[in-house]
């Protein structure tokens, strides 16, 4: 059962081809945490240009997957990059949106025997 995830936005753009659904999913769970484990990278090293291109390109995957408060966390990790780390929480907001991609991930495995 879905609670760190919505999947409606995915359905529509496969038009209920589950087969989509799944490669969408594997990629999700192979990929953003990978995309993450950069974007700490780049956040610990204030490496703004990077943290900023991590940031941009995790954003719409989890817009997909229907995590909006994740979403709108990278939207203050990419403000953050962009004002060059004025923001002294930012790597509280990162933990957030690791731990919610982390709780999802561990709920699509058990949903889809991922």
């Amino acid at each position: 059962m879905a609670l760190h995830y919505n999947l409606a936005k995915v359905h529509a753009i496969s038009e209920n081809d589950t087969d989509f659904v799944i490669e969408i999913l594997k990629l999700f769970v192979r990929e953003v945490p990978k995309d993450l484990v950069q974007l700490k990278e780049a956040i610990n090293g204030k490496n703004y240009t990077n943290a900023y291109s991590f940031a941009h390109k995790i954003k719409p995957t989890l817009d997909l997957m229907g995590m909006h408060v994740a979403f709108e966390e990278l939207v203050l990790i990419e403000a953050w990059a962009k004002a060059e780390g004025k923001t002294k929480n930012i790597k509280e907001t990162y933990k957030s949106v690791k731990s919610q991609v982390k709780e999802a991930i561990k709920e699509i495995k058990k949903d889809f025997n991922l």
